[in-house]
């Protein structure tokens, strides 16, 4: 009953973001009072997410590395390139336009695995992309971002990979190394580790819009263009790639997924930590709209493959 409890709130993860960020807007002082923690917060995300991965996911990139090779250097040209296109086109404010780069920067998401789990699209393929991904992300966000985005504000290269090691691979290499020590135990709790990466991706969300409460009014539709166009057009991209490349329809599912859910929550963190609470708001739209355009394609592959 309390397995079936958390994967019903790993599940429907996309309303908690919702709901708690409605809450963070309304009552922001719970979320700003442990917002020092919030690099913790999400190392112990990739720590859950580390701990699900097994040896089997890691042989399925040494078995087809080109179709991984393709689906990744897809993620880390066609959104930062698109990102900072467009903040050149609408023109955006130098910290806004770093925010939306730094976006587009970011490895895959981890939810996109869920979300071509539910779209029955190929969920191992999704696996290996996100973690190739973030295993490359120490060195090519900071440096995509450096790259594009460091005419128009300092970008602190070095201190930038650093937090994303000690966030993101120290952590993930952690959980899987629990998981592959401790197989037997940790299979009796295994949905606790999805639920925790849950958990505190809805916190990250929920102190942006705490954190930028009295910007968010301020924010103009140019923005929120800028960051649905970035989520359109990469999900586009990814399944003209995999059109490209003559992948199956189930891979160019995942191609879609992949490389149009960013992982905005580590965008989200290295925005606020690096360039301020402005920054993180092109990265706290994309969680939402991200989530909103593949739950709608998750659910309407869904009942293609049941009809």
């Amino acid at each position: 009953m309390f397995n079936k409890a958390l994967k019903f709130y790993t599940k429907y993860f996309a309303v908690w973001v919702l709901l708690f960020g409605a809450m963070a807007y309304f009552a922001p002082k719970p979320f700003l009072a442990v917002a020092d923690y919030n690099k913790l917060f999400f190392a112990l995300t990739m720590f859950g997410i580390g701990a699900v991965l097994e040896a089997e996911d890691f042989k399925h990139i040494a078995q087809k590395p080109v179709i991984v090779l393709i689906g990744c250097c897809a993620q880390f040209s066609i959104m930062p390139v698109g990102a900072f296109l467009l903040a050149k086109a609408f023109r955006l404010p130098p910290e806004i336009a770093v925010g939306l780069i730094l976006t587009g920067s970011a490895p895959g998401a981890m939810a996109s695995n869920v979300m071509s789990y539910i779209a029955g699209a190929d969920t191992a393929y999704s696996v290996s992309l996100t973690t190739v991904s973030t295993l490359l992300c120490p060195v090519l966000t900071p440096g995509l971002t450096l790259l594009l985005a460091g005419s128009l504000v300092p970008v602190p290269f070095w201190e930038m990979m650093g937090d994303v090691l000690l966030m993101v691979v120290v952590p993930l290499f952690v959980g899987f190394g629990v998981r592959h020590y401790f197989k037997n135990q940790v299979e009796k709790i295994l949905p606790v580790f999805p639920a925790i990466s849950v958990t505190f991706i809805i916190f990250i969300c929920s102190l942006v819009i705490a954190s930028n409460k009295g910007r968010l009014a301020e924010v103009s539709l140019v923005i929120l263009a800028a960051t649905v166009i970035l989520n359109l057009y990469g999900m586009s991209a990814g399944y003209g790639v995999g059109s490209l490349f003559k992948l199956g329809t189930k891979r160019r599912r995942t191609l879609v997924i992949e490389i149009g859910m960013q992982n905005a929550g580590l965008g989200v963190v290295l925005a606020r930590e690096h360039f301020g609470n402005k920054a993180t708001i092109p990265a706290a739209f994309f969680v939402f709209i991200c989530i909103i355009t593949a739950s709608v394609l998750a659910a309407i592959w869904q009942k293609e493959a049941a009809s």
